[in-house]
């Protein structure tokens, strides 16, 4: 078994194992690797833009805000701008800061038509560590995966 199928295989059983309704779950690690290795596989980062400005961003990740700051307004042209930037076949990776947005987009993704919608776990931050910081414990960054200033 190869290593794309063995880690899809994983993300898949996550997401029957916590009932998700989305295809799989994903760590960080293992979502680099798909995009390494996997033909046509796409990140979406669904962070705001005042995140991917001010925090950091992702190299070649498709960026769709799922709301917008201030105040998290849901941003109703979603659906719309992923289908003109992502093909509905494509293997679909979702990361927002800790992987609760990406965890509803990926959401309403598969139930728009998409048919492999995977969660970054974790998201780009991961959570808030003893000392009240992110970037530390668990999250795209923590794990060292590559990522620009904003």
């Amino acid at each position: 078994m190869g290593k794309i199928t063995s880690i899809l295989q994983a993300a898949q059983q996550r997401a029957r194992d916590l009932n998700l309704p989305y295809e799989g779950a994903l760590f960080p690690d293992e979502a680099y690797e798909l995009l390494q290795s996997a033909p046509g596989a796409k990140l979406v980062d669904v962070r705001s833009r005042a995140e991917l400005d001010w925090v950091g961003r992702i190299p070649d990740a498709v960026e769709i805000e799922w709301a917008s700051y201030p105040g998290m307004s849901l941003n109703p042209n979603f659906l719309a701008a992923l289908g003109q930037q992502v093909d509905k076949e494509s293997l679909v990776l979702f990361v927002c800061r800790t992987g609760v947005r990406s965890n509803t987009a990926a959401a309403a993704a598969t139930g728009a038509g998409f048919l492999d919608c995977y969660n970054v776990l974790e998201g780009f931050q991961g959570e808030k560590d003893t000392e009240g910081h992110r970037n530390t414990t668990g999250g795209w960054c923590a794990a060292g995966l590559p990522w620009v200033q904003g």
